[in-house]
C-alpha cells in the first residue's frame, strides 16, 4: 500500500521542551467555532482545509511593539518592556541545562529573536517535532482563522523527519507603535504533514488545456454532473458535495 495513503503511526511526535506550553491539538473543522455555520455545514473544502493538521500555541502570552526600527517585548508578569535582540523563555535556560547532557548545556534555543530585516521576528513555539520518514511539515498560520492585523506569518516546509530542531515561525510586523498581542490559549500556527514526494520535481508534472474546444466528451460530462445537473434539479438539496465527500471518506476509513 502507498505510504502516502497509509502513513506510519505516529505520523508526528511533538516534544514539549517548555513544560508550561499548551499541548498541540488537532486543527478544528469549525476553526474553534469561528467559521460561519453555513460554511461549516455546506462548504466541505473550507471545513476540510480548516481541520487539516494540528494547532500550535504560543508558550506564553506576550506582546511585541515595533517603532519602525527596533522591537521591544513584554509578557505577563514582566516589570516592563524589554529591547528585543534574542530572548530566552523566562527561566528556561536553567531548566534546559538541568535536563540536557553535559555537552549540550548552554544551547537552549531562544524564544524570540529580532532578525536583521526590519520588523521580522522569529518565535519559537517551545516545541521540537519529529515526523515519520519521508514526511515533512508545512508550518503556516491557522487556516481560515481571522488573523491578527498586526503581523503576517511566513510559511515554510521543514523536513522534520531528519531535522530535529525548534519548531518556530518568522513573522513580519505590519503595525508600528501599537502592542501586538499573542495569547497562549489561542493558536498562532497550524502545522500540516506533506509527503516529500509531493513537492519539488513532482510539481513539474502538470498540463494546461488552453481552450474550450479541446475539452473532451468526458470533460463535458463531468462538468454537466458537477455544475449543470444540480442547478436544473428542482429538488436539489444543499451541500451535496459535502455529503458525498464525507460518505466517501467514511467508506475509505480503516476499520
Amino acid at each position: 500500500m502507498d505510504e502516502r495513503t497509509s502513513p506510519p503511526s505516529p505520523l508526528i511526535t511533538f516534544f514539549r521542551f517548555v513544560p508550561t506550553c499548551r499541548p498541540p491539538q488537532r486543527a478544528d473543522r469549525a476553526v474553534a467555532g469561528t467559521l460561519p455555520t453555513r460554511a461549516f455545514r455546506f462548504c466541505e473544502p473550507v471545513a476540510t482545509a480548516s481541520g487539516f493538521g494540528w494547532y500550535v500555541f504560543p508558550p506564553l502570552s506576550f506582546s511585541l511593539m515595533w517603532d519602525g526600527n527596533d522591537v521591544v517585548w513584554t509578557y505577563q508578569g514582566a516589570d516592563g518592556w524589554y529591547p528585543l535582540k534574542a530572548a530566552q523563555f523566562p527561566d528556561f535556560a536553567q531548566h534546559f541545562n538541568e535536563a540536557a547532557p553535559p555537552a549540550l548545556k548552554g544551547f537552549s534555543p531562544p524564544f524570540l529573536s529580532a532578525l536583521i530585516e526590519p520588523g521580522i521576528v522569529q518565535i519559537w513555539s517551545g516545541m521540537v517535532v519529529r515526523t515519520a520518514p519521508g514526511w515533512s511539515l508545512l508550518v503556516r498560520s491557522p487556516a481560515n482563522m481571522v488573523r491578527n492585523p498586526g503581523y503576517e506569518s511566513y510559511e515554510g516546509i521543514v523536513e522534520t523527519d531528519r531535522w530535529f530542531g525548534p519548531l518556530f515561525t518568522n513573522i513580519r510586523l505590519t503595525r508600528t507603535h501599537t502592542p501586538i498581542e499573542f495569547d497562549a490559549d489561542f493558536p498562532f500556527l497550524q502545522v500540516q504533514p506533506v509527503h516529500q514526494s509531493l513537492y519539488g520535481a513532482a510539481l513539474d508534472r502538470f498540463d494546461v488545456v488552453p481552450d474550450l474546444t479541446q475539452l473532451g466528451e468526458a470533460d463535458w460530462e463531468a462538468y454537466r454532473r458537477t455544475v449543470v445537473e444540480p442547478n436544473v434539479d428542482p429538488n436539489r438539496q444543499r451541500g451535496q458535495y459535502a455529503v458525498a465527500t464525507r460518505r466517501r471518506r467514511k467508506q475509505k476509513a480503516p476499520a
